[in-house]
């Protein structure tokens, strides 16, 4: 007798290309059959008329708290990574994790930014990725100087600890801190292509105009590919390259094809987020290089448009950690917007990730309690909540853009390829075959969809009926399991 067995869904395997009515069956944790099941199970699910597909994988997460997983579980996902930015200690983080209560499989990379604070100012670094940012910038040293012989020695040697501490490869997110060399930066490629991980990159420059414009930043990055032999994996392709996104493309296809490691995602919207104190909106050139005004900028706090330059500081000075949305393309009424967001998203081999952002308070606090539903007060952007189901609404349903399989590819199988490599727990997940983790997405094909808007963005997506993480149900018939504490970490090989 079976643990589970999910009963005459439309099974999915995007690596194998398997689209059948068929069955599946779980043990523990694992699937353990697939297609025709003849024996029984201690728990029957009818998935009749329903998706059985991999669970999502982001890879680009920066929530990592049980408000954010239990969110992300109606959006699909069942594993959560922090890439982008990472964290520092890596074993400290994974202790951490593991004395809370996660919904999903989580994992971190190797923080570059944190090791730049410690090594360059000497401050506690011992905070959540995006709110140690924040809360370091008053010496901005770790910004905008360049780092001596000496220090980027201590940086580099902090960094490969937390790649020994299982970290899952480097957070590079260079246009936080503008100041650091080129010689630097080349230093931890050359550490990533040795302990053969990934770099999680933020381009240096988001800008329309040179010098520094996006496309002198993709140069640039595809040359650290080339030079070191590091894997550049790109974060949110469509944001940083802003009006600019058909030419990144263009180079980006071009150093594929000469076989560089490059890879890249991107979200389903035109709106980023990230903290105010962020030093690309202080730039006083802000509204010549992205061709807009600070009315792009918005405070997740009070809802309120920034109008100056001189708003921007003075708001970065109060709590340069408060989040801001940043209006970027006007995908609602700008056909132009609207394809140049397609590039990103349909990218071919590209893959779906959220750049979720964590639940705050009017006070500006991370929400880290454990009310269902969230209270009415918290925010964060509505990607937080609904973007591979925005994914699945936009282009797949109503648009007809990609095939309910190739969907699948971007959402699970191929993030899992990006890192399995460097963390071998991956290679069985975002697969719906025998042996791998039952990491399972039970949901409608024609009903799945995101509903979170900006003006109420803690809406819990819907489509899924059944979410299982590691075999365990953390939702059922559509709703949360809310005493499910089913995840897992996902950690590095070179974990000491």
């Amino acid at each position: 007798m079976y643990d589970i067995v999910l009963r005459n869904g439309r099974l999915i395997d995007p690596e194998t290309r398997l689209d059948v009515i068929g069955d599946v069956a779980i043990n523990n944790s694992a699937i353990v059959q697939v297609g025709k099941v003849d024996g029984t199970g201690q728990r029957e699910i009818d998935a009749t008329g329903l998706v059985i597909a991999p669970g999502f994988i982001d890879i680009h997460a920066h929530g990592q708290s049980l408000a954010a997983d239990r969110m992300q579980a109606f959006d699909g996902v069942t594993t959560t990574l922090e890439f982008e930015i990472g964290s520092l200690p890596v074993g400290l983080w994974y202790e951490q994790q593991a004395q809370t209560t996660r919904l999903l499989n989580y994992g971190i990379s190797v923080s570059w930014v944190a090791a730049r604070i410690a090594v360059m100012t000497e401050q506690d670094i011992n905070h959540p990725p995006l709110t140690l940012m924040g809360r370091s910038i008053g010496d901005r040293r770790w910004v905008d100087d360049v780092a001596t012989d000496a220090q980027v020695g201590a940086i580099t040697a902090m960094m490969e600890q937390g790649l020994r501490e299982g970290g899952i490869g480097i957070g590079i997110p260079n246009a936080y801190l503008p100041g650091a060399g080129v010689k630097e930066v080349s230093q931890i490629c050359s550490l990533a292509a040795r302990y053969d991980v990934p770099t999680y990159t933020h381009i240096s420059f988001s800008s329309n105009i040179d010098p520094r414009s996006s496309v002198e930043a993709y140069t640039r990055l595809i040359g650290y590919a080339g030079s070191t032999g590091a894997h550049m994996h790109i974060c949110h392709f469509n944001s940083t390259s802003l009006m600019d996104i058909e030419r990144c493309a263009e180079l980006v296809r071009n150093a594929q094809a000469q076989g560089l490691r490059i890879t890249v995602e991107a979200y389903p919207y035109g709106t980023a987020s990230t903290v105010i104190g962020a030093p690309f909106f202080a730039d006083p050139a802000f509204p010549q290089r992205t061709g807009q005004g600070y009315d792009a900028l918005q405070r997740l706090d009070n809802g309120q448009h920034m109008t100056s330059r001189e708003d921007v500081l003075r708001a970065s000075a109060e709590k340069a950690d408060n989040l801001v949305l940043w209006h970027f393309l006007d995908v609602e009424s700008n056909q132009r917007h609207r394809d140049l967001l397609d590039m990103s998203v349909l990218y071919p081999g590209g893959i779906i990730a959220s750049d979720a952002m964590p639940w705050t308070m009017p006070d500006g606090s991370i929400y880290m309690g454990d009310a269902w539903p969230l209270p009415d007060e918290a925010v964060a952007h509505p990607r937080s909540s609904g973007t591979f189901t925005r994914f699945l609404r936009v282009y797949m349903n109503e648009r007809k853009a990609v095939s309910l399989m190739d969907a699948m590819a971007k959402c699970s199988w191929l993030p899992a390829t990006i890192i399995e490599y460097a963390a071998p727990t991956m290679r069985r997940k975002g697969r719906l075959q025998v042996g791998c983790d039952a990491d399972i997405c039970v949901f409608d094909a024609d009903t799945i969809s995101d509903r979170a808007e900006f003006t109420a963005m803690n809406r819990p997506a819907v489509g899924v009926k059944y979410l299982l993480v590691n075999g365990q149900p953390v939702i059922e018939a559509g709703e949360l399991v809310t005493s499910a504490s089913a995840g897992q970490p996902v950690r590095g090989h070179y974990r000491a």
